[in-house]
């Protein structure tokens, strides 16, 4: 799973997600993309599974980068606990994810492999995605 090898805090606040993504928004590495349409908390985890999608749906044929990092901790409380006694223990990393960011670029594939490559990633995402093509 990606984390950050340190941090200068244990604990982050939520946070929000207002607007669009202001970085990332074009292709830039590779031939084709992935865009968000949506806004969420893209965990480590689905971004671990789209990673292993990808590259097996690849299959030695191409390359991957991955445009997003998950560097926000998330914290949650144990069951059954009663209100109050401080927040929870960080339980994983989230990527926060706006509308119009290109979260996985790859290249070395067809058009149309491409665009079934991407669709098998989308479906390990939590919202809807727009396949990109590089515009040169």
């Amino acid at each position: 799973m990606l984390s950050p090898k340190r941090v200068k805090y244990r604990k982050m606040q939520r946070g929000r997600m207002k607007g669009i993504a202001s970085g990332g928004i074009e292709v830039s590495f590779g031939e084709y993309g992935i865009m968000a349409l949506g806004r969420a908390w893209i965990t480590a985890q689905q971004i671990e599974a789209s990673r292993i999608a990808l590259t097996r749906a690849l299959k030695k044929g191409g390359k991957v980068w991955i445009r997003i990092f998950p560097d926000k901790p998330f914290t949650k409380k144990p069951a059954e606990t009663r209100m109050g006694k401080g927040k929870g223990m960080p339980e994983g990393w989230v990527a926060v994810v706006k509308p119009g960011r290109v979260m996985f670029e790859i290249s070395g594939l067809g058009l149309d492999d491409a665009k079934k490559v991407f669709k098998l990633v989308s479906h390990k995402l939590p919202i809807r995605t727009r396949f990109l093509a590089r515009e040169d």
